[in-house]
Parts: C-alpha cells; structure tokens; sequence
C-alpha cells in the first residue's frame, strides 16, 4: 500500500481545566502513536499567543475519534476538504534556546519523532525560549519520570510540560482514514492499489462504487506521482488479458511508462496486460537462465520475461496473441536495444508450440552434444488456461530423444482455490501430459490472488516419452 502524508499547525490556545477541556491531548496521541515512523510528513506553524501549563496528572478517557475526521463527512460522495478539520491537544516543552541543542542530545528518546515535524518551535509569548515537542508515550500521567527531571535541573529548564491546540486538517489524514470516516459505519474500506507508473488502479467492490469518484480524488491527493486512477469494471478477459475499465479522478491518460527489474517498459494500461505484483516472480525465471540459454515466451505479454532474457544474452522466441500487446512488445524491445536478439511472433499459443517452437527443438536438440550446457526453458504465463495447453507437448516432437540434460524445461502458471494447491496444480498438469510428474517437477507459490484462490508456478522437463513419437519399429521395412 502506499503511504500518504502529513502537516499540521499548531493554533491559538486558551488557559484550560482538568476537567473542562474539550480536546484530548491522549486521544490524539494515539493516533499518532499508531502511525509512528510512517507519517512522511508533519510540518507546524505556531501563533503567537499563551500556552499554559498542563497539570502532571490528567484524568482522561481516550476519546479515538479526536484524531478521526469530523462525523459530518459520512456519506460524502464529492469531496469537501474543508470538512475534515479537528483540533486536538499536544504537549510541549519551554526552553532557552541557547540550550535546545544540548537538551535534544540529553532527551532524544522523549522527544516526538515523526518525519517532518520539526522538533523545536518558536516560544509565542519569549522571543529567547523555544518549545520543544515531547513524546507522550514517554510520559505515563503527563509527568516527567525522576531521570528526565534530572537533566532537567542540571540545564536549568522547567520541569512543567504545557499544551497546544492542534488542528488536524484533510492534509494530516490517511487515505484509509478518510475513508473510513466517509464510507457507512463498519462497511470495508479500500485503500490499496495497484501502481502502474501515474496509474492507479483499484478493484472496488459494490458498497464503495458511490464513492468511487472521490476514492479516486483522494488517492491522487495522498499520492504524489499518482495523476490517474482507475477502477476494473469487468473481469479480465482471457483471450487478451486486458480489461474494462473506468476513470474515477484526473486525467484520462493511460498509455504510461514502468520500470521492473532496471529495466523500462511502456504501455498502454487500457490494451494490455501487466500486473507490478508479478515483478519478483520475473526476477526468479531470470535467474534460472543462463547466457547461451533459449527462452520461448508462450503469452510474452509487452515482454517482462522476453527482454531480460535477451539481455542476458539469451534466444528469445517471444509470442502473444494480443495485437496491442504484440506492439508494444516490438516497442518496449526496441526501446531495449534486443529488437535484433528476440524473435516475437502474434499467434495463438498453441499454433506458437506447433510452430516456431516445434521447428526450432526438431531443429536444435538432436545438434545438442553432451558437453554442451545449453538448457531450453518454455514459459507460459496464461495462469487462467496454460495448464490446458501442456497437451500440445504429447508427441510434439518425431524420433529419438535426444539426451535428457537436454530436454526442456516448462513453467506453467496456474490459479488454485483447491485446499491444497501445490497438489492440485501438479494433478492438472499430469492430466494434460498423460503422465506421472512425481519425482519430476518443484511447484512455486506465486502470489495470493484472492482469498482461498492462488497464483503458482510448476516447473519440470517435459518427460521424453511425453515429448517425442518414436517411429513404430515396423514402418521402415514397410516402406521399403
């Protein structure tokens, strides 16, 4: 998930009693002890006016919605940032400011760390004294313990802690904290998505879609970068891998630039496929080939497999069927500088195994000497239908095998909702081959694609007797 930033200022505040007070200085510390090294950004502007001391007991019951937005923005459907504001309290600390410095060094485990936010800030009512921010965790009853009072004395500073109002504005809120206030009460909220270079891309489910247009808005808001977001409005079509989609906030733009791996890769978001949760999984297929190695890409997509591939100086024969895709698998390998090292071709998969691959193993396996340290790997990254695609290796080839080093290599991606899906996996991919794979192949787990569904990777050499048709001993004698 992507994280969002902060600010905030700290306002004019009046003289206050234990038990009047309107505001929580331990709510509102909760908040941000609940986000603690992960806010990016808190910056404060103080007025002048009075501070005032702040009792070292305060009987308090933490208040969780001081630090929520304001209760009237449930059910917004168009965003009003205005509505957002909520004043808090936060505790600070009188120093001269010949000795902040020192005093930092001396108390920096009770100082208020939180990037961005400036430690120190101006004293509004002397001119020579600074106010330094505290860390209420550190302070059990708002009191300073006997050791932080002692270095208190020794620099000659008050030991009496003092509060400010804090007003929290849309800026200080997470994105998952808006929308949480804006959704109905209890309802899911959404506040992951997918990054594809400016894009955003959500899956929204059904109670969200009134709130879509100002999910959207506020995931720009919150992401810098981020200057449109879309929502899938269909399932992905498994013909071309792409999808119906709707822009929910900026611009309608979507051809777009990515970059996996130290490489760089453009797209258009709307025509292809690609998923940046697949990065680390292109990354591990890399690492298994070798300079020298062939690679035949069966649904290569814009090329995330095929070009590190050839640039690691290996054969690529890369293969889509989607036009958009097949383009901008041409357009990312010239922007490569591998368009003279990958051989791409638009075809249906199967005709792509029963052609170009089938020609290329009867051409280069029965070549392939014993020493040689060549390795063929096929991969197929259709997870909604590969597996069915394995029954194009039966008898793929005609003759005599050749050396079982030399036999290729499959990775099959597949989804599972099965209790076991390592098991469930490997079952379908026998069935399709017509044979046993224990002992013969090593099942990867991908991703978590959904709940009780999942992405994985089986990986094994197509067996000999799967691969090639051995003439029948009696055809030759026939002929002649």
């Amino acid at each position: 998930l992507w994280r969002f930033g902060y600010s905030a200022r700290l306002l004019k505040t009046n003289h206050f009693r234990t038990a009047a007070s309107n505001t929580s200085f331990p709510a509102l510390w909760m908040v941000l002890a609940q986000y603690s090294g992960r806010i990016p950004g808190l910056s404060v502007v103080v007025k002048k006016n009075s501070f005032s001391t702040m009792p070292e007991t305060v009987e308090d019951k933490a208040n969780l919605e001081l630090y929520s937005p304001h209760p009237e923005v449930r059910g917004m459907t168009l965003l009003n940032r205005e509505a957002f504001k909520r004043t808090v309290v936060v505790p600070v600390l009188k120093v001269k400011k010949e000795i902040v410095n020192s005093l930092l060094k001396s108390l920096k485990h009770m100082v208020l760390q939180r990037p961005g936010l400036k430690r120190v800030v101006e004293d509004p009512e002397d001119e020579d004294s600074r106010l330094v921010i505290l860390d209420p965790h550190k302070i059990p009853e708002f009191s300073l313990g006997e050791s932080e009072r002692e270095v208190l004395k020794q620099l000659n500073v008050c030991p009496e802690v003092s509060k400010y109002n804090l007003e929290l504005t849309y800026e200080n809120f997470k994105s998952e904290e808006i929308l949480r206030a804006v959704l109905p009460e209890g309802q899911e909220v959404t506040s992951g998505f997918s990054r594809v270079g400016h894009i955003a891309h959500l899956n929204l489910r059904d109670h969200q879609l009134p709130y879509r247009h100002l999910i959207g808005q506020v995931i720009i808001d919150k992401n810098p970068g981020v200057t449109c977001v879309v929502n899938k409005t269909n399932i992905i079509d498994s013909t071309y891998r792409n999808f119906q989609m709707e822009v929910l906030a900026g611009e309608s733009k979507l051809v777009t630039k990515v970059k996996e791996n130290n490489i760089a890769y453009e797209l258009d978001f709307s025509k292809v496929y690609w998923n940046p949760r697949l990065s680390t999984e292109h990354g591990r297929i890399i690492e298994l080939l070798k300079p020298g190695d062939v690679l035949f890409d069966v649904f290569a997509g814009i090329g995330p497999f095929a070009i590190p591939a050839a640039k690691k100086k290996c054969h690529v024969f890369a293969n889509d069927l989607n036009p958009e895709s097949y383009n901008w698998l041409l357009h990312n390998c010239r922007l490569n500088k591998v368009d003279n090292k990958i051989k791409a071709f638009n075809m249906d998969g199967r005709d792509f195994l029963l052609g170009p691959v089938r020609e290329e193993l009867s051409k280069e396996l029965p070549l392939l000497k014993e020493e040689q340290k060549t390795s063929f790997h096929i991969v197929m990254n259709l997870p909604a239908l590969a597996i069915e695609f394995l029954g194009v290796f039966r008898h793929l080839l005609v003759g005599e095998p050749c050396s079982t080093a030399g036999l290729p290599t499959v990775h099959c991606y597949g989804f599972s909702k099965h209790d076991n899906p390592t098991k469930d996996i490997q079952e379908r991919a026998e069935a399709s081959l017509g044979t046993s794979l224990d002992g013969r192949c090593s099942t990867y787990l991908v991703r978590n694609v959904a709940p009780n569904k999942e992405m994985l990777c089986i990986s094994f050499q197509i067996p000999a007797d799967v691969l090639y048709k051995r003439p029948c001993p009696g055809e030759g004698k026939e002929q002649a």
